[in-house]
């Protein structure tokens, strides 16, 4: 521990009561009465990983007759889930370079045309904000410069988890021993390097796994260092340890409550008010209030649809469930994107154009589609090739005025037209059938608009946007930027 961290650490050696007083305040100066979360949909691309966490029931084995990836199928699959239940983030986790231990996951890869998870990866964020138009964030683990920036044209967002800067959890008996992926100088050089190349970051610190709160606060002083160079740490979590069966740790004791809210408090004092700090409610289940109080502003990612993958036994909460938690201590639960509004706010300089601009890029996408589809008349006619017709307008039923005159000596009395269609009916359906076709073309229109919409302008308020997609959102989910 460095000497500024043990003259921090003394200003931590005071009553928790203190700590979690001054630190709410703090946070109250910069966020007041707001608590945000993301709605979210989790994407686990792949379970390999070729670290060995002792704590990990999220890494698996190659399993015979098991897909080792997601296919891209699967993928859209989950993703359109999400985006039908309204989330606008699409949370893509995955072990860390399975290919480098597994010939498995190698051969997968090349099947799949890539050669390697992070390439992989980067295809499938590009299909999910193409065609669905969710936001992705990717948490892929240790990087290089060049795997960052090219995930930064397709995520909104990315992240690893520090979880200590104690490389004596690194050694022989340590709960990161055999897993050179965790070791922490690799992993703060991501963070460096993420900071460089102006990536919106999320990281943050695992509590309970070995580490005593001197080498807690040193990582956290480490993440506010970083962030102090390049700003681009937009969110710190604070996840507590818990035991799982069948791992290394199954029997290992937890971290209790006053622990968790010690840190929270410490992660806040040592971070700012600025900062957006944050602990998985999920992990600790009926003490929200508490958790509130101790200074955080944020519950993480939450999905209406998918499971956590990474803690299966623990359910995530029901949303208003969380909102009425919130509103009990003072606060209003607010939806964000995956990506805070500081950096939205200054998307030139933190945000790739597909996703500062992702209708463009739709745009583009549905004009190539267009002209490779050879199939198509009108294509066909636009190009000049062999056997082209002229696009004609194809007539239907209701095209035939005639059809409908004649019925009676006075048709204009029976007939009352019904605006936006060329259909006439009589009078007594006429209002009837004027408020189901008005019906249907709000549905079709919001059908034909791309899920991209959503995201068109990112300078207007998220509200704004949302209420106009989907206007039948429920009264207790707010936006904010």
């Amino acid at each position: 521990m460095t000497a500024a961290g043990r003259q921090t650490g003394r200003r931590f050696d005071a009553p928790l009561a203190e700590l979690i007083a001054e630190a709410a305040a703090l946070r109250d100066s910069a966020h007041g009465r707001l608590l945000s979360y993301s709605r979210k949909v989790f994407i686990p691309l792949t379970k390999l990983c070729r670290d060995v966490c002792h704590y990990c029931t999220f890494a698996h084995v190659p399993r015979a007759g098991k897909p080792v990836y997601l296919s891209p199928d699967e993928v859209l699959t989950i993703a359109r889930a999400g985006a039908a239940a309204g989330c606008t983030e699409a949370l893509f986790t995955l072990g860390d370079k399975p290919e480098l231990r597994y010939q498995t996951a190698r051969d997968a890869l090349k099947a799949l045309g890539h050669e390697t998870t992070i390439s992989y990866l980067t295809a499938m964020c590009a299909l999910v904000l193409r065609e669905t138009g969710l936001l992705p964030h990717a948490n892929p683990g240790v990087m290089t410069r060049e795997e960052i920036a090219g995930l930064r044209e397709v995520t909104a967002s990315q992240g690893i988890m520090l979880e200590s800067t104690s490389a004596r959890l690194c050694r022989q008996g340590g709960v990161h021993y055999g897993s050179p992926d965790k070791h922490p100088a690799v992993r703060l050089e991501t963070l460096r390097l993420a900071g460089e190349l102006n990536v919106p970051f999320t990281t943050g610190i695992l509590i309970g796994i070995g580490e005593t709160r001197d080498e807690r606060i040193d990582a956290l002083e480490a993440i506010r260092d970083l962030h102090a160079t390049h700003g681009h740490i937009q969110e710190v979590i604070v996840q507590n340890f818990r035991a799982k069966p069948e791992t290394k740790l199954a029997n290992s004791e937890e971290p209790d409550l006053d622990d968790l809210l010690w840190t929270i408090a410490t992660a806040r004092l040592i971070l700012g008010p600025d900062m957006n700090i944050q602990a998985p409610p999920n992990l600790s289940p009926g003490v929200y209030q508490k958790l509130i109080a101790a200074g955080l502003n944020d519950w993480g990612g939450i999905s209406p649809v998918t499971l956590d993958h990474v803690n299966p036994e623990a359910p995530w909460p029901a949303i208003a469930e969380l909102a009425r938690k919130s509103a009990d201590a003072g606060k209003l639960l607010v939806n964000r994107l995956p990506v805070y509004p500081a950096y939205v706010r200054a998307a030139d300089i933190w945000l790739a154009p597909a996703i500062a601009n992702p209708r463009a890029a739709h745009e583009r996408h549905r004009r190539l589609r267009a002209r490779r589809r050879l199939g198509s008349r009108q294509h066909r006619a636009a190009t000049g090739a062999a056997g082209a017709r002229p696009h004609r307008r194809r007539r239907n039923r209701w095209n035939r005025r005639a059809s409908y005159v004649g019925r009676t000596a006075r048709p204009e009395r029976h007939l009352a037209p019904v605006r936006g269609t060329r259909r006439r009916l009589p009078v007594r359906h006429a209002g009837r059938q004027h408020a189901a076709t008005r019906n249907q073309r709000r549905r079709r229109a919001l059908r034909r608009e791309p899920q991209h919409q959503l995201h068109e302008h990112l300078h207007l308020p998220v509200q704004v946007l949302r209420l106009l997609e989907r206007p039948h959102a429920r009264r207790f989910a707010r936006f904010t930027l």
